[in-house]
Parts: C-alpha cells; structure tokens; sequence
C-alpha cells in the first residue's frame, strides 16, 4: 500500500491519517504522519478497527490538506460530520479501504488465550499464536460486535485500495433491539440498569463518538450540576447515556465505535440502535450519513410526520 507515500512525496497531502504499530500485534492505534519516515509504523491489518473520522474535525481546519484512510462505515460518519459543517471537505482527501470485519482481542482471548504473540487470518479462520501454543477460531465468532452485522459500503472516496469484494452478509442488525422490545418493561429496566451500572465514567464513548462533537460537553459544564467526573447515585449513571442517546438520535451513523471501547463491555449501540429502529418506523427507512447534504428525519416535516399521540398509543413502537 503505496498511496499514503506518494501523496506525501507528491506535496499533494501535508498528513495522512492511518494507524500506527502498537506494542502488540493486537494494538495498533489511530495517529497521525507528516513525513515519509514517519510511514514506517503505519499498519493496516484486522485490528484496525478505529473509525478514524472524527479525527478529522480538527485536522480538516489544518493549513494543507489531509488524507484519511476510511473504511465503508467510517465513511457514513464522514458524511454526517460534513453534512453538520463540522469537517471541511475541500481540505480532506478520501482514501476508500476495504473492511472484511475487524477482529475483537478479547473475545480471542475468550478461547483460554492468555497472551496473543501472533494473528493470521485465512478466509474464515483465524489462526492464533500464544505462549499457550496455536489454536485456529472461527472468524465470524471473534470479529467486532459492531462487524458482525455490518452492510454498510463506501459512499465517499477520492482514491480506493479494494483488493478483495467484500460479501454480503444476510444478517438482521436490529435482533438483539427485537429481544430487549420483546421483554417486559420492568425487564428491559432492570437489563439497562444492571449494564449501565458498571459505566466508570470515563467518557471513552462519548469521546470516540463522531456524533459528539460538541465544542462543550453539558457534562463537563460546572455549572450544569450534572458534571461529576463519578456516578453519585444509580440516577446519574443511566443520565449521562440516556442523554447521550437522545443527543446522537437521528444523527447515529451506528458504527459502533461506543461498544468497542467502552471497557466494561456495556452494548452501548443497542440503545442507538432502538433510536435507528424507532426513526425507521416512525419516518421511514433513514440511514445516517449516506449523503453529506440534505435533512434528517428528525430536522424535517412532512404532513405524514407520525404524531406523539400514536406513538403514545402504541401505534409506533
């Protein structure tokens, strides 16, 4: 993979944003290369699960332009965050790369893998080496939650590196949504606050979160009374994520990126993905950041708008 070199040797870019070698070979990480040698850590592989473009609203106000390695969901987030003028999409230039689902490290180290040394994948086999020794996992069973029912493809590019055709999956994104809606009330409450209650508050979500873009966070205002850095009572810790949801209703692009790098395992996603769910069957089918222009569901009238009352009633699910 050549593009980001030439692109930096050409002048044409003044940064690429990619991923660069971690100390594993399980962690590689988002970073950002202004020169050639700088290249020598950037990797591509199966851990690179990063959405990388959020990144770019800082990078896109930069003097020069900025390339910006995407793969297909990331490039839904893309759009929306152009669509909120919050990326300058004359200064950005869009390397489209393929995604066959990003592998998840710890549910490989589910399998009784105590320390990964080595990953190669075949096809749907993913063959681990470890000081335990080798062992071969079946690939769709240790890939990103947020892979695992991914269809999305590529809807900006300037430049693509597309080796492989990606296959499409027959897959139902919205069946774990239809389990929660299948319980009872007092069920579903009690399933949120037994996940909710292991949130830290570290903000890792809302701070990976291309939706979250907010110059000033309500909850890093002292002067909201709801800025505590730690949960006071069982109230404050499902707030912050119930007003997070409703904060990126309408705007989600569902790339997942919540779930992955919360650290106690919350399925944060499954909340947006009621709100995608719900906008769906209430305004029709919408799907965020498939165009960079145009209104949402939610920034939008029409006279076939469904009412409160309906919803209500239970019309609108």
């Amino acid at each position: 993979m050549n593009a980001q070199k030439q692109l930096l040797e050409s002048g044409e870019v003044a940064r690429v944003i990619g991923w660069k070698k971690g100390d594993f070979c399980f962690d590689p990480s988002p970073a950002s290369f202004e020169t050639v040698e700088e290249l020598k850590d950037f990797v591509y592989d199966y851990f690179c699960g990063a959405n990388l473009s959020k990144y770019l609203i800082q990078m896109s106000k930069k003097e020069g332009k900025t390339a910006v390695f995407l793969k297909p969901c990331d490039t839904y987030s893309f759009n929306q965050l152009v669509k909120e003028h919050r990326i300058n999409r004359e200064n950005v230039y869009v390397i489209a790369i393929e995604c066959l689902a990003k592998l998840d490290i710890e549910k490989i180290k589910a399998n009784n893998v105590s320390f990964v040394t080595g990953v190669e994948v075949v096809d749907k086999e993913v063959k681990v080496t470890s000081i335990d020794g080798e062992i071969t996992l079946n690939k769709p069973d240790v890939v990103l939650t947020k892979c695992a029912t991914c269809n999305k493809t590529h809807q900006v590019k300037d430049e693509e590196i597309i080796l492989h055709e990606r296959p499409i999956k027959d897959v139902n994104r919205f069946e774990e949504v239809e389990k929660l809606e299948a319980m009872t009330e007092e069920e579903r409450f009690a399933f949120w606050r037994e996940q909710l209650s292991k949130c830290i508050r570290c903000n890792a979500c809302r701070n990976v979160c291309p939706a979250c873009s907010c110059v000033k966070c309500v909850f890093d205002n002292p002067a909201s009374s709801i800025s505590a850095k730690a949960n006071d009572d069982k109230f404050e810790e499902q707030l912050f994520h119930i007003i997070r949801a409703f904060h990126v209703a309408g705007r989600c692009t569902d790339c997942g990126e919540c779930s992955r790098v919360c650290p106690q395992n919350i399925p944060l996603h499954l909340l947006n993905r009621k709100f995608i769910k719900d906008i769906d069957g209430m305004y029709g089918e919408y799907q965020a950041g498939e165009t960079s222009d145009g209104k949402t569901p939610l920034t939008s009238y029409t006279e076939g708008d469904v009412e409160p009352k309906d919803v209500f009633n239970g019309e609108a699910k």
